[in-house]
């Protein structure tokens, strides 16, 4: 399918021209720069319309009417005078159901649009956008979420009014999986405004402390809690924002004469997972846990895991190598070890479903 995206190097647009473009449409591009004339021509042949094109933060007021208002009317009137067909969705803001200069601009372009719809009796789609949010958003513009996740991430100070009330905010991919839905015809043209859902609100307090929370991550390892959707996604969000020379992190491995122990993450819930390395015929182990449980994965090298119940002598052996992608459970009351029996060092990913607690380490020492 051939589409026209207005506004395409924005937020938005930049987003959907990712997307559509990996689900291998074709694409035609309007933002700064392009012609009347080469507008005129994309819209003759495209087969959908998706109009972005806007601007809310203006230098002067009477830019809203140009950029919001004459915009969409020169769309409209390109669309009669070539004869195009091509259904159209349009992307407002809740704001235009606001008293201010950019709502204002927002609802003549809605009645526009529907009005040209009743007229000439065009397929349109109009949705009003709650705040925005998701990668490549520019900060210190229009979007707090922005602006938080690039403080944050750039270690800036961030300024929060702890009496702010909540503010709705809908994520850039569920907005593009809305507009996917209606480009292959999944959702009926009308003249309703539209949603895209789910929305979420949230304070900007519960925000800024999530968003610490990520950075903390980094530190104490701690998966962020990631079962609420709207966190997941800021989670999401949050990483886009990180500098480039910032995305690789050092954790703290532990060396000793036979290898090295290497915490890599953890969550309440499910436990840590840890990367061990041991150098040729070393064993580790040997030991046992009354309700801990853990499971071993040779990633490189060769070992042997031995696993013996408490209080029988049946040894349990099993030979794992980094290319076998082998699990081995280990459960409560079976004494175990393992044992690099290759020439090279082996890896292990080792899973623990509880934090290890210095307190109560719930290990207890018996050769297998």
């Amino acid at each position: 399918m051939k589409l026209l995206v207005t506004g395409s190097k924005g937020f938005i647009g930049s987003n959907l021209y990712l997307f559509l473009r990996g689900k291998n449409h074709e694409v035609l591009e309007y933002d700064l720069g392009v012609s009347d004339e080469e507008l005129k021509r994309s819209i003759a042949t495209c087969d959908f319309i998706v109009h972005l094109a806007g601007i809310n933060r203006p230098l002067k007021p009477e830019e809203f009417i140009d950029s919001n208002v004459n915009l969409t009317k020169k769309v409209l009137d390109l669309i009669v005078k070539t004869g195009s067909k091509a259904p159209i969705i349009f992307s407002s803001s809740t704001q235009a159901a606001l008293d201010n200069p950019y709502g204002k601009s927002k609802k003549a372009a809605e009645d526009e649009i529907f009005a040209f719809a009743k007229e000439q009796n065009h397929p349109v789609y109009v949705y009003r956008l709650y705040n925005a949010f998701g990668k490549w958003c520019r900060p210190n513009y229009n979007s707090v979420v922005a602006t938080f996740c690039n403080n944050v991430a750039n270690g800036l100070p961030l300024k929060i009014n702890e009496n702010a009330p909540a503010i709705d905010f809908v994520y850039v991919d569920d907005i593009i999986s809305e507009f996917s839905k209606v480009i292959e015809g999944g959702v009926e043209p009308s003249l309703e405004i539209k949603y895209v859902e789910p929305h979420y609100s949230v304070k900007l307090e519960d925000i800024a402390n999530a968003l610490y929370s990520f950075k903390k991550s980094r530190e104490n390892l701690f998966v962020p809690e990631l079962k609420d959707g709207f966190y997941k996604k800021l989670y999401s969000t949050y990483l886009s924002y990180l500098p480039e020379d910032q995305f690789a992190y050092d954790l703290n491995p532990h060396f000793d004469q036979r290898g090295s122990f290497t915490e890599v993450f953890k969550t309440n819930d499910f436990g840590q997972v840890s990367v061990n390395v041991s150098h040729p015929g070393i064993t580790k182990g040997n030991h046992y846990h009354m309700s801990k449980n853990e499971k071993y994965l040779v990633v490189a090298g060769a070992c042997e895991i031995k696993l013996r119940k408490v209080g029988t002598d049946k040894v349990i052996s099993y030979t794992c190598f980094g290319k076998d992608s082998k699990v081995v459970d280990i459960p409560p009351g079976y004494t175990h070890s393992i044992t690099n029996i290759g020439p090279d060092d082996s890896v292990t990913i080792m899973w623990a479903n509880e934090l290890y607690d210095p307190k109560n380490p719930d290990t207890y020492y018996l050769p297998v």
